[in-house]
């Protein structure tokens, strides 16, 4: 059972490579056309991966400058690794009977969502194991308790999220499989009230001279590199190790951000146009009716410049909000920049705001969900004070830090019986 956790379930291009190879040959397609969409849709996932890992790399340095001078060191006891060492068993077998809870959910319910994220298949139990072990749970309790939560989570909300995918897409063909579900949902909602579609973030007219700011990846690549400079040059001992000038250590990663970017796209081209024509002989055969619920990148692909503005809007709103709450010991505890769930999380957010209130709307949207992003991780790092507080200061501050609150209010209710 470890061995397909972990070289199926938790291993991204394995898992779609797979899906890839059975959708099609449910659709009776010759075996040299599966074997080479199954491999296709791997090698798509695995340059995504890449990708995002390029992308991480690139403005990790600054993440881990905001957690020193926040002092806030990893302890033990207190991050995915050590926690996973404990319960790694219970999160194992939270994920495997919550899968099936879920395709049975897509088989037999109208909610017709199938989750694709991989990596979100273990992060989701792994949030509700740390709830219900906060909440006192345990043994078979806490597993069954960690599955039902996963296939909820995993079938509602991307079913949810379907009409604001479609709007940004203009098709069907898959929704949201991310945590950054309640951030979207709240950019789309204020986009729709308060945005105008008439101007959208992709048709900015930009002067001649300054056409290279149409290249998502060299914007990108520039507002990293500004990052850097800023901090580099204002935070006395900044990226001291960093082994070469302040300068030309930002401009490195700024090319590596928009590096990050082009094999991300790369990746999720080959992926889109894979998986989703393979997808269709699952829904028609096996789930009829599904959608694939894929990870946030995808939806980059659609609206890059959004999720760049994204990106922004989001670290300026959310550092702003970082360091009013520190100020005021708000949530009792140091707070440090979001900058993952900054990219990821508000960019999917953007581009969702895009879709329904254009540049105006992706603005307001990602605005209220950067504050947003704050209020949550603040709360859910309280939540998990004794399990995995520090790894949701960093990757809190989106539906892992929603739900994981909720349901550990669920457990201790449980707990009580």
């Amino acid at each position: 059972m470890n061995y397909i956790i972990d070289n199926v379930f938790r291993n991204p291009p394995v898992l779609l490579g797979l899906i890839a190879a059975v959708g099609l040959g449910l659709q009776g397609k010759k075996i040299g056309d599966v074997i080479k969409g199954g491999l296709l849709a791997a090698i798509g996932m695995f340059i995504l991966q890449q990708g995002v890992g390029i992308l991480v790399g690139s403005i990790a340095p600054i993440n881990n400058l905001f957690q020193e001078l926040a002092g806030a060191e990893v302890a033990g006891g207190l991050n995915d690794g050590t926690f996973t060492a404990e319960f790694g068993g219970e999160i194992g077998m939270a994920m495997l009977l919550g899968l099936a809870l879920h395709l049975l959910i897509a088989r037999f319910t109208p909610i017709k969502t199938i989750f694709l994220t991989g990596h979100f298949l273990w992060w989701f139990p792994f949030i509700f194991v740390a709830a219900g072990v906060e909440g006192k749970l345990s043994g078979i309790t806490l597993i069954v308790f960690a599955a039902i939560l996963s296939a909820l989570y995993w079938s509602i909300v991307p079913w949810i999220l379907r009409p604001y995918v479609n709007a940004v897409t203009e098709d069907n063909s898959f929704t949201l499989g991310h945590p950054s579900g309640i951030l979207a949902l709240i950019s789309g909602v204020l986009a729709r009230r308060f945005g105008n579609k008439e101007r959208s973030t992709e048709s900015l007219k930009i002067p001649q001279g300054l056409s290279f700011f149409k290249e998502v990846s060299i914007t990108g690549g520039m507002v990293v590199f500004l990052m850097f400079a800023f901090l580099g040059y204002t935070v006395e001992g900044a990226f001291a190790d960093a082994g070469q000038p302040v300068f030309f250590y930002a401009i490195n990663q700024g090319l590596m951000f928009g590096a990050g970017l082009v094999i991300l796209l790369q990746g999720v081209r080959m992926l889109v146009n894979q998986i989703l024509p393979a997808f269709q002989g699952i829904s028609e055969k096996l789930i009829p009716n599904s959608v694939p619920a894929l990870d946030a990148p995808i939806l980059f692909n659609y609206k890059p410049n959004a999720a760049i503005l994204g990106f922004i809007t989001a670290m300026i709103v959310s550092t702003i909000g970082v360091m009013l709450a520190n100020s005021f010991n708000i949530f009792g505890i140091m707070l440090i920049p979001l900058v993952i769930t900054s990219f990821f999380e508000c960019g999917a957010a953007a581009v969702i705001g895009e879709g329904q209130g254009g540049l105006r709307g992706a603005i307001i949207g990602t605005s209220v969900s950067g504050a947003v992003m704050v209020g949550l991780v603040g709360i859910s790092a309280l939540i998990y004070s004794n399990t995995i507080q520090n790894w949701i200061l960093i990757f809190g501050g989106n539906d892992l830090s929603l739900w994981g609150t909720v349901s550990q209010y669920i457990a201790r209710l449980l707990g009580a019986f």
